[in-house]
């Protein structure tokens, strides 16, 4: 899962209301299959489902709002949006700023991508990372040299431009781009442990909130819904729940 590095998020800790009657979803719409915005403008993808049937069970009024990744802790602490909903691992780190969840999306290995006839050092070469995530800092206390991109498709062109050896991101997004790259792209025997699965994102002060939409969560691990819907949209996934 996508993990946002805590150094831009201290200065931005401030008190907040609890939620109102209308919850604020908020997520990146840039990171299919997770999530994104479809051909007709709307966020779409497994977040997109796995929250409206969060806000049905929970008997939430909810509305979606799209935020670019590297401030979204810093505008749910603000308080414009009520719930990430955009990928997020689970962290120690994290969780100094702000509130988890239990997971909707298991723990899932980070894992690089090269052009086809790469070899595995081409993990110690130049390695390109989403900005603020925790694969870039990975990357930085390693022995390669990162490149940032303020967008995971971006990471995925200077790959294929040259302009990088390697992708370092979650499994669950990268599949999609190497199985529909004709070959294009392959993954590397490498893989890392980043994180301890993906929550909704909230303010502390909102509990009430976190226990509502934890047992909607709850409902929908025991009836199966929340494994169908991962199957839809990660079909190389084992069900996890």
């Amino acid at each position: 899962m996508k993990n946002l590095t805590i150094s831009v998020l201290a200065a931005a800790f401030i008190s907040a209301p609890a939620f109102a009657d209308t919850v604020r979803l908020g997520t990146e719409g840039a990171y299919p299959p997770f999530n994104f915005v479809n051909d007709s403008g709307e966020i779409d993808g497994y977040e997109r489902a796995v929250g409206d049937k969060l806000c049905q069970l929970a008997e939430l009024e909810c509305t979606w709002v799209k935020n670019d990744w590297d401030s979204i802790i810093p505008n749910l602490v603000s308080s414009n949006y009520d719930v990430i909903i955009a990928g997020m691992s689970i962290t120690a780190e994290r969780e100094e700023v702000i509130d988890f969840t239990q997971d909707y999306y298991p723990p899932d290995p980070s894992r690089f991508i090269a052009l086809a006839g790469s070899k595995d050092d081409a993990v110690n070469g130049i390695v390109a990372a989403q900005v603020s995530t925790l694969q870039s800092s990975y990357v930085a206390e390693s022995s390669a040299t990162l490149v940032e991109f303020a967008t995971p498709d971006e990471t995925i062109a200077a790959v294929k431009n040259g302009e990088a050896d390697a992708v370092l991101a979650d499994e669950g997004f990268l599949t999609k781009y190497v199985e529909e790259s004709n070959g294009e792209l392959i993954f590397l025997t490498p893989s890392v442990m980043l994180g301890a699965g993906v929550g909704l994102g909230l303010r502390e002060s909102d509990a009430e909130l976190k226990d509502k939409l934890n047992a909607a969560i709850d409902t929908m691990k025991k009836d199966g819904s929340l494994n169908a819907l991962l199957a839809k949209w990660f079909p190389n996934l084992e069900s996890p729940y």
